[in-house]
């Protein structure tokens, strides 16, 4: 997850196409949600696109770590009898997430973030079996619908920075310019083509500047259907003889209602056809919009819910209605306990629970755990990576920022600060990671060679 929607910040006019402007990003880098001067993206902190900013060196990953395989008033736009009409159910997933989630394996859940993002490129069956192998316990797949109305599982709508399509002079008359969430966003995007036409593009890596071992597998993995991440679920849950979880994020949800491809009956529709539409299922659905999330309650969604946050900007939705209300309005003690009407837990970014002070270093725990537990909600931030790049000051490990750093001590502080889960690029350093803050056995928590291949 990071998160690249403008969190409802102007586009000041900037276009981008298929890469990042201003010299932010080498050439192909994805280019969603890209900053104007003096702005910040929503999911923003040590964070992706920063890394790309400053010109990363081309050497790839260093160390391969251990293994080499989440108001005074209701805030939703939507009424507030819409939010509270979710009420029970977001409780009764909240009292399911405390029976099978939070509690099970070790008390804290590893998400797998797009997969094992750090080894593959993201968001491609293999992405998201090696992070089961690797131990996660929840894969994170992003929902975008094509033409035809499927879901898919990419981080943008804009696939130029993620596939192969500018490759395809067939597609080429397809490239667009559109306002995506606030910002103008030129390249190739799925609500312009069907199924059968993505599964004929293959996924490339995205931050090839900082993971150039990954551009290894470029031009070999197809676009899934996320009813193929639940099949291989079903699958691996078989397996691996433990349950996998799914952990979608429903994708701009104000931009494809506005598209006429709404993402919620879409999303209820294959959970319900899978039988995963249970209190008890190993699912969350997560949102940085409020409406949605309400909206999907009201459609009958009965699996946990997640309120995503952001350490600047406002959801877009809010945005969208003229709220001037924020993401800082959401994290109030009253905002939190207005999210647990409708959701199961928040998704805030890292820095909104331990924030770095001037120094760049980590600094002490906010309230915000504490003040997201009195309100029944879990805490679940984004994102963990083993690059110094992405590590707070005090946590990076030599001058090169593409090697890893203390990336397992960075999360065994963040565990031991209360939270409830993490989402990490290298779901096995989040295992260990897991394994070293509650004492548990660190022999136990490494895959066998063969469970780790894929």
């Amino acid at each position: 997850m990071d998160r690249h929607n403008t969190a409802g910040l102007s586009s000041a006019g900037r276009t981008v196409d298929g890469q990042a402007t201003d010299g932010q990003a080498t050439e192909g880098q994805v280019t969603e949600g890209q900053v104007t001067e003096g702005q910040v993206t929503e999911g923003r902190g040590v964070d992706e696109q920063d890394v790309i900013a400053r010109g990363t060196d081309r050497r790839g990953v260093g160390r391969r770590g251990v293994l080499a395989g989440m108001v005074a008033t209701p805030f939703v736009a939507a009424p507030l009898a819409v939010a509270l009409a979710g009420a029970a159910p977001a409780q009764a997933a909240t009292t399911a997430a405390g029976a099978s989630g939070s509690r099970r394996r070790g008390g804290t859940l590893v998400i797998g973030h797009r997969g094992a993002s750090g080894y593959r490129p993201e968001h491609t069956l293999a992405s998201y079996e090696l992070a089961a192998r690797l131990g996660a316990d929840f894969v994170e797949p992003d929902l975008v619908p094509t033409k035809d109305g499927v879901l898919v599982c990419r981080h943008e709508p804009e696939i130029g920075g993620t596939t192969n399509v500018a490759d395809h002079p067939e597609f080429a008359g397809r490239k667009k310019t559109v306002l995506l969430d606030g910002v103008s966003t030129t390249g190739w995007f799925t609500e312009d083509f069907t199924l059968a036409e993505l599964k004929k593009l293959r996924a490339k890596e995205r931050l090839a500047a900082v993971r150039q071992r990954n551009t290894l597998y470029d031009g070999l993995f197809e676009i899934p259907a996320f009813t193929e991440v639940l099949e291989l679920r079903a699958r691996l849950s078989r397996e691996l003889g433990r349950e996998i979880g799914v952990y979608p994020e429903t994708k701009h949800p104000t931009y494809f209602q506005k598209s006429h491809l709404p993402l919620e009956q879409r999303l209820l529709d294959v959970l319900n056809r899978y039988g995963l539409n249970r209190a008890d299922a190993p699912v969350f659905v997560q949102s940085f919009e409020t409406t949605n999330l309400a909206q999907l309650r009201t459609l009958g969604l009965r699996t946990r819910s997640v309120q995503l946050l952001s350490a600047a900007g406002a959801p877009f939705d809010l945005v969208t209605a003229g709220d001037k209300r924020t993401y800082a309005d959401l994290v109030t003690p009253a905002g939190l306990r207005a999210i647990a009407a409708y959701a199961s837990a928040i998704g805030p970014d890292k820095l909104q629970v331990i924030p770095t002070g001037s120094d760049g270093a980590l600094g002490k725990p906010t309230s915000l755990v504490t003040d997201a537990h009195a309100a029944g909600l879990l805490v679940h931030p984004y994102t963990f990576r083993a690059e110094n790049s992405f590590l707070p000051k005090d946590y990076q490990r030599g001058s090169a920022p593409n090697d890893y750093g203390r990336a397992l001590d960075e999360q065994v502080t963040y565990l031991k600060a209360g939270i409830d889960g993490l989402f990490t690029d290298q779901a096995d350093v989040g295992l260990l990671a897991r394994a070293i803050a509650t004492g548990g056995s660190i022999v136990a928590t490494q895959p066998t060679p063969h469970s780790a291949t894929v």
